[in-house]
């Protein structure tokens, strides 16, 4: 577990990096919001960082956040940032501030009748798969816009705009091109003017690339390691 020292150091850094990031691009920074991953972070140690300053915590797991938030005392906000299954929409419930994982239209169908049985309007971010890589979940590019147009004529749901996940490199300048890649797909496809289709989230960047990806448009970083500190899974 990390001590408190250690936390508030790491929340420090991070939102200077951020601010910095952001100044670079000529950006606000209170226009990025910061999401603490907390995979394996148990509890004491997300009531600690709330404390410190981060409100918003990301959980890659449904069985995860519902035991965390039925335990946690504190009014934080809860992201679904990992694939999210089918069969655990069931759980999901009206404290989830953003999914940011839908990739497939069996989920959506899913979060729909979800959203229609406990009378609410999931928000929603489309991850795509950027990279091409099959390892990575998301919708191809080229089949976004008839995605969005379908999604669109769910009413409980509600985009918001896109997600990625970029390639792992050692050298996070690397993976610039698939973060301005991201944001151009987010600007054409706000030219649609798709009902009920916000582009007004880009979700991208984590521990290791998060300040390209401020510089590139993110509105939402992802940050797991550099606040808690390496984690084995």
């Amino acid at each position: 577990m990390i001590n408190d020292h250690d936390l508030q150091l790491n929340i420090k850094h991070v939102k200077q990096k951020i601010a910095e990031a952001a100044s670079r691009a000529g950006r606000n920074p209170d226009e990025i919001l910061l999401v603490g991953v907390t995979k394996t972070v148990d509890v004491e140690t997300m009531q600690r960082s709330y404390d410190f300053g981060i409100t918003h915590f990301g959980e890659n797991r449904v069985q995860e956040y519902i035991r965390k938030s039925d335990i946690i005392k504190r009014d934080c906000f809860w992201h679904i940032i990992g694939r999210l299954q089918t069969n655990k929409v069931k759980y999901l419930d009206q404290r989830i501030s953003l999914i940011h994982s839908l990739d497939r239209i069996s989920l959506a169908e899913a979060l729909q009748a979800r959203g229609q049985k406990i009378d609410y309007v999931f928000p929603v971010l489309v991850q795509v798969n950027v990279s091409g890589e099959s390892t990575k979940a998301g919708i191809e590019s080229e089949n976004l816009k008839d995605f969005l147009l379908s999604l669109s004529k769910m009413g409980n749901i509600s985009v918001k705009g896109l997600m990625t996940i970029a390639p792992y490199t050692e050298e996070p300048g690397d993976v610039r091109h698939i973060f301005k890649k991201l944001k151009k797909l987010s600007v054409d496809m706000a030219r649609e003017r798709v009902e009920n289709i916000s582009m007004e989230v880009l979700s991208m960047g984590m521990s290791g690339d998060y300040t390209i990806a401020v510089e590139e448009g993110s509105t939402i970083v992802r940050i797991g390691s550099a606040l808690y500190g390496e984690r084995v899974y």
